[in-house]
């Protein structure tokens, strides 16, 4: 799921990612470390210890920094550990939201705004907390509400850093209520909205069903 996420990016010039680790934070740092093995045939010359690889993927461009933000630690502790990695202007996604979102439209959305950040709404069914909006403005949250008239936070957001000084590296530091609310408060928080396609991985229906759209070559999130 990371590496179809990352590939949306990279496919519009964004080569630069990096990864906040949780759960099995092992096993994405030994895939990553791995990348190129995983990803190529090789031959490996037991005498020199050397290793010839044959093929090359199309990853060359990554630059990809993975950093521990704790098992347990809530999504805004884990955005403020990453300050030390993060440029004035950054883009940021949840890992389990694939869509056909034009990564380059959504940036020049937010550079134009002003704002502290913007994030892309989506309208998938009612089983996901929904945003309102007036003008391209969030002006309320609801959870988990049954109207399908607004929207949700598809991921994908864009925001300057200032935002890090509302949160804090504590574990139990949010993102979406306390933050993101006092920001939509004053007017900060921008809304993209996306008419395209959107899909997350919440549950293993949505596993077989994304797995079956790749293999039958129906990935409406493969723009590359």
């Amino acid at each position: 799921m990371l590496w179809h996420i990352m590939k949306i990016y990279s496919s519009y010039g964004f080569n630069e990612f990096v990864i906040a680790l949780g759960v099995k934070s092992h096993v994405i740092k030994e895939y990553f470390y791995n990348f190129e093995a995983l990803n190529n045939d090789f031959t490996v010359d037991f005498n020199s210890g050397q290793i010839e690889y044959h093929s090359k993927h199309d990853e060359n461009s990554w630059k990809v920094t993975l950093v521990d933000t704790g098992l347990n630690t809530l999504k805004g502790g884990r955005i403020k550990r990453l300050e030390k990695y993060l440029d004035d202007v950054n883009m940021i996604t949840y890992g389990d939201g694939v869509a056909d979102i034009p990564i380059n439209e959504l940036l020049q959305f937010h550079q134009n705004h002003g704002k502290t950040i913007t994030f892309s709404g989506v309208h998938p069914s009612g089983r996901f907390g929904e945003f309102e909006e007036e003008n391209n403005r969030v002006i309320s949250f609801k959870e988990k509400p049954l109207s399908g008239n607004a929207f949700i936070n598809g991921g994908y957001m864009v925001f300057n850093k200032n935002m890090l000084d509302l949160l804090t590296p504590d574990e139990k530091c949010d993102f979406e209520v306390g933050a993101l609310e006092d920001l939509a408060q004053r007017g900060e928080v921008m809304v993209y909205k996306h008419d395209g396609q959107w899909a997350c991985m919440d549950h293993e229906r949505d596993v077989t069903h994304l797995n079956k759209l790749w293999n039958e070559n129906r990935a409406f999130w493969k723009v590359w």
